[in-house]
C-alpha cells in the first residue's frame, strides 16, 4: 500500500487492498460497511479480496488505453 492519502489501483486485488485500509483507517467492521452502503456483508467481503475482477479488469484496461488510471485517496467530506 502506498500512503493512506492515494493509493493507485492496478487490478481488482488493489482495489480490495485500498477498500480494506480506507475501511478498517475508518474503524468499520465489513458489516459496519455493507450497513450503512446498502449492500451484503459479502459484498463486501469479495471486494476486498480482488474477487469482483471482471469488470474492474475491463475498466481499468480502457482507463489504461486512454492513458487514464484510478486513484483512492482520503476525502475531506
Amino acid at each position: 500500500m502506498e500512503t493512506s492519502e492515494h493509493v493507485r489501483v492496478y487490478n481488482a486485488k488493489g482495489l480490495g487492498a485500498a477498500v480494506r485500509h480506507f475501511r478498517q483507517e475508518a474503524v468499520f467492521t465489513q458489516a459496519e460497511l455493507a450497513a450503512q452502503a446498502g449492500v451484503q456483508r459479502t459484498y463486501v467481503s469479495k471486494l476486498e479480496n480482488g474477487d469482483m475482477s471482471e469488470q474492474l479488469d475491463r475498466l481499468i484496461r480502457m482507463l489504461k488505453l486512454m492513458g487514464a488510471r484510478i486513484t483512492v485517496s482520503k476525502a475531506d467530506w
